[in-house]
C-alpha cells in the first residue's frame, strides 16, 4: 500500500494511508449547498421562456386543484344533507306505516276480541270477500 504525503493547514506534512480516501473527503466537503439550492441552480440552465411556461403551468394546476377541492367539499356537503333530509325521511315514514297498522290491529283485537283482527267487523263474523263491499 502506497502512502502519500500531503500538507495540512499549518504547512506540516501529513501522511495519508490511502490517497483515494482523501479525494472522497475533499468531494464531500465541496457539497455544502442544499438540495433546493441545487435544484434552483438547475433552473438557470433552461431559457426564461421555458421557466415562465413551467411556472404558469404549475400555478394553473394549483389553482384548478384548489377549486376542485372546494367544489368537491361543497358537493359532498350538499349531497349528504339532501340525502338525509329527503331520503331518510321517506325511509322513516315507510317504516312507520306498517308499525301503525300493526298497532291499529292490536287495538282492534283488544277492543273487539281476538277473532276480529282479520275480519275487521263483529266478533265471530266471517271475513268480508275481496272485491265486494
Amino acid at each position: 500500500m502506497a502512502a502519500a504525503i500531503s500538507t495540512a493547514g499549518a504547512g506540516e506534512p501529513h501522511v495519508v494511508e490511502n490517497p483515494e480516501e482523501e479525494l472522497e473527503e475533499d468531494d464531500d466537503e465541496e457539497l455544502d449547498e442544499t438540495l433546493s439550492e441545487s435544484l434552483w441552480g438547475l433552473t438557470e440552465t433552461f431559457p426564461e421562456r421555458v421557466r415562465s411556461a413551467a411556472r404558469v403551468t404549475f400555478d394553473l394546476s394549483l389553482f384548478v386543484a384548489k377549486k376542485m377541492y372546494g367544489f368537491s367539499r361543497a358537493a359532498l356537503w350538499t349531497g349528504t344533507t339532501s340525502f338525509m333530509i329527503l331520503v331518510l325521511s321517506l325511509v322513516f315514514e315507510t317504516e312507520k306505516l306498517p308499525m301503525e297498522q300493526q298497532q291499529q290491529l292490536q287495538q282492534r283485537q283488544i277492543l273487539l276480541g281476538p277473532n276480529t283482527g282479520l275480519s275487521g267487523g263483529m266478533p265471530g263474523a266471517l271475513p268480508s270477500l275481496p272485491g265486494k263491499i
